[in-house]
C-alpha cells in the first residue's frame, strides 16, 4: 500500500535512493505525529539545471536551489512534488561540514514539513522549520539504526 503513494525518482540525473522503505515508514510517522493523511506524492531528484528551470518557469526566480515543493495537499490528505536538487546537497554538505546523507536527509524533511503546512519566509518560521529538521533528522537516525534494514 505505502509504497505507492510516496514515489522516489530522479530527472536529468541519475540516483538511487538508499533505505528507500525505512524512510517511507519515517515518514508516514512524521505525517501520522502531524494529524495528516498521506496522499500521493513524489520527491524527484535531479541537477541543478534541471531545477533551476523549475525555479524560471514556475516561480519566476533565476537562482540555484536545493528545493522545490509543489503543493498539492487536500484538506489532511498530504499530496504534492518535491523536486531536490542533488548538486545543491553535495555543495551543502560540504559547506556545512556534514554528510551528503545528513544534508540530502534534511532536504527530504524540508520539502516534507512544506506539505505540512511550515513555510520558512520569515526569520522565526526559517528557526522552526530547522529545528523540526533537526529533531526529524536525529529521530530518523534512531528510527533507522532500530531497523538495521
Amino acid at each position: 500500500m505505502f509504497d505507492k503513494e510516496i514515489i522516489f525518482q530522479s530527472e536529468n540525473i541519475y540516483f538511487v535512493l538508499e533505505k528507500e522503505e525505512n524512510l517511507k515508514l519515517f515518514i508516514e510517522t512524521i505525517i501520522n505525529e502531524n494529524g495528516k493523511q498521506c496522499g500521493e506524492w513524489s520527491y524527484i531528484f535531479c541537477s541543478d539545471d534541471y531545477l533551476l528551470d523549475i525555479n524560471k518557469k514556475h516561480l519566476e526566480h533565476d537562482y540555484y536551489t536545493d528545493v522545490i515543493t509543489f503543493d498539492y495537499c487536500e484538506e489532511k490528505k498530504i499530496s504534492g512534488d518535491i523536486f531536490i536538487s542533488i548538486d545543491r546537497v553535495e555543495e551543502n554538505s560540504k559547506k556545512y561540514n556534514v554528510s551528503f546523507d545528513n544534508e540530502l536527509l534534511r532536504i527530504i524533511f524540508h520539502g516534507l514539513l512544506h506539505l505540512l503546512g511550515f513555510d520558512d519566509k520569515t526569520k522565526d518560521d526559517k528557526e522552526l522549520m530547522t529545528k523540526k529538521e533537526d529533531y526529524y533528522l536525529k529521530e530518523y537516525l534512531k528510527f533507522d539504526s532500530e531497523l538495521h534494514v
